[in-house]
């Protein structure tokens, strides 16, 4: 029914890359295949400090994305045959003054938007402009108690209920709108913080969104973040009792596949990137956020704020840095941080390419948020 939610249909630890039989078949025939998704941002700035944030890995040389770079971005995208865009990447997209024109203008032209916001300036009004034209909406939102979600969060108390008034205001409007969008909270757990799992899920349960997603920690290949990920085992039984507090309208959800692979992977190469790619907020073209820093510039394609992406996508540039990530002078498993973006969709093409699946379309229903692999 509009305005409600078919938990059924989504599909938050796993990927949706199997509904897309064609273009990986496409793929495998050496076409240069269009991205299904683009996870972005339009800045790489941020007003706030979170103590788990990759994005203070990811820097690079700055430009502004503005609303003529953005609109021609979005073009290019519906041309060459993106089927959605994810304003998440390494910046907080709702401070840039080009973020509901982007939202909106995408929407116009068939795009699926999706954002990912720590929610601190979408207040009723700004949500008002955005929430009609998205798939999903989901707040950043790392604590259940006011003061351990400022410490863990890098900002003052008084944005948690701030936050918390604009989840209320925007679940209000989903309801009364009758909107398709899904509005989730999302925790980024690290093992020390595993003392605001329950206070989240219960407060989840207050402010009613769709759900709450707790998901892993990602680290670089150095361990910048210093997660450890031999220390998730210890937060099982919490994860289950805030799982057992979902109820019809809400659901907590943890993302187990990630959380349990201990930062491992099963795969060493990298096969994602052509059909999910990130940009930086700095309008640089990447394969993934990982990539982004200035010390993987043999990785870096071009920028946005340069050049077209529609000449991007198709140069020979863009090409070969992703059939290096697919070769086997890449190795995912030495070269790589942890858990990356496409780590689902590398698994499911890591066994593909293994002929161990076969790319059939499946059965039954087609899952919410079919544009998001």
């Amino acid at each position: 029914m509009t305005g409600m939610t078919d938990h059924t249909q989504l599909i938050l630890d796993g990927t949706k890359i199997a509904w897309y039989a064609d273009r990986i078949e496409a793929w495998e025939r050496g076409e240069r295949i269009a991205p299904i998704t683009i996870d972005m941002a339009l800045t790489r700035a941020c007003n706030y400090a979170c103590h788990f944030c990759y994005a203070m890995l990811q820097e690079n040389d700055r430009h502004k994305i503005t609303r003529e770079i953005i609109y021609d971005f979005l073009d290019d995208c519906v041309e060459i045959g993106v089927k959605g865009i994810s304003l998440v990447s390494d910046g907080e997209s709702t401070i840039s003054p080009v973020f509901v024109d982007t939202v909106q203008r995408g929407h116009e032209l068939g795009l699926s938007m999706a954002c990912g916001t720590n929610g601190f300036v979408l207040t009723r009004r700004k949500a008002e402009s955005v929430l009609p034209c998205l798939t999903y909406l989901r707040v950043n939102f790392s604590a259940g108690e006011p003061s351990r979600y400022a410490e863990i969060m890098g900002v003052k108390e008084g944005a948690f209920e701030r936050v918390c008034q604009n989840i209320r205001d925007m679940v209000e409007l989903k309801r009364r709108l009758r909107l398709d969008v899904t509005i989730g909270m999302q925790m980024v757990l690290m093992p020390n913080d595993a003392d605001q799992i329950l206070p989240l899920a219960r407060l989840g349960k207050e402010l009613r969104p769709d759900y709450l997603v707790i998901k892993h920690c990602s680290d670089d290949e150095e361990g910048s973040l210093q997660v450890d990920y031999s220390q998730y085992h210890r937060t099982y039984d919490l994860l289950r009792q805030a799982e057992e507090l979902s109820d019809s309208d809400y659901k907590v959800i943890v993302k187990w596949s990630k959380i349990k692979a201990a930062g491992t992977r099963s795969y060493q190469r990298c096969y994602g990137p052509p059909f999910m790619i990130q940009l930086s907020g700095s309008g640089l073209v990447a394969p993934c956020g990982m990539l982004f820093n200035e010390r993987y510039k043999k990785f870096h394609i071009g920028n946005i704020c340069e050049q077209r992406f529609r000449d991007i996508w198709s140069s020979d540039r863009y090409w070969e840095v992703m059939n290096y990530l697919a070769s086997p002078t890449f190795n995912a498993q030495k070269m790589c941080g942890s858990l990356c973006l496409q780590h689902k969709v590398n698994e499911f093409l890591d066994e593909r390419r293994k002929g161990r699946l076969s790319v059939i379309e499946p059965r039954g229903p087609v899952p919410q948020h079919i544009a998001f692999v």
